[in-house]
């Protein structure tokens, strides 16, 4: 696990593959905000921006005046039906909280990485961020695909392309310690 961040910078590219779960990194440049009604448009009318080693973040932000005012992550599991074909496409990174499902890490697989962000810190988020367009702007502020650039946001690697899952570990864990603290009473 390193200990300094890994600097990335979009369009992600192979360099995403060398990332370990538990990795910190600081990723800057452009992401797209996208949450399930964004996911289900793009997948029924196509992708309005380029995939190749694009990152989206499943954020419903609050913009004001063209600013990001908060942009905390949305509970990443409503997404794991509809991440597939953005993978396919070679989107490289999602971001969000609290993990996703099985099948998503086993799409991530010599692909990409499941990027965490902290629940609860989305005025901290938006200090790194910047508005650069909107797209799918009649799905509403939360659900339309805000085009963000980032300036050094603090991520942790919750998913790695290996198949490493540090929600899953965490899971595991606690089956494990709720299981051992049940048989000693």
């Amino acid at each position: 696990m390193n200990t300094q961040p890994v600097q990335l910078h979009t369009p992600l590219g192979k360099e995403v593959l060398e990332l370990h779960a538990g990795d910190h990194v600081e990723l800057s440049g452009i992401v797209y905000t996208a949450r399930d009604e964004a996911h289900i448009r793009m997948k029924a009318e196509g992708i309005p921006f380029d995939p190749m080693g694009a990152v989206i973040y499943h954020c419903g932000p609050v913009i004001r005046d063209d600013r990001v005012i908060a942009a905390g992550p949305t509970t990443s599991a409503r997404m794991n039906e509809l991440s597939g074909f953005l993978l396919d496409h070679g989107v490289r990174a999602l971001i969000g909280k609290g993990g996703m499902g099985a099948r998503v890490r086993e799409q991530l697989k010599n692909r990409g990485v499941y990027l965490a962000f902290t629940g609860g810190c989305a005025a901290l988020a938006s200090l790194h961020m910047t508005v650069k367009g909107v797209f799918f702007k009649d799905l509403g502020m939360a659900e339309a695909i805000w085009v963000i650039e980032l300036d050094h946001l603090p991520l942790v690697v919750g998913m790695d392309a290996y198949g490493n899952d540090l929600f899953e570990k965490v899971i595991q864990r606690a089956k494990y310690e709720y299981g051992q603290n049940r048989k000693k009473v």
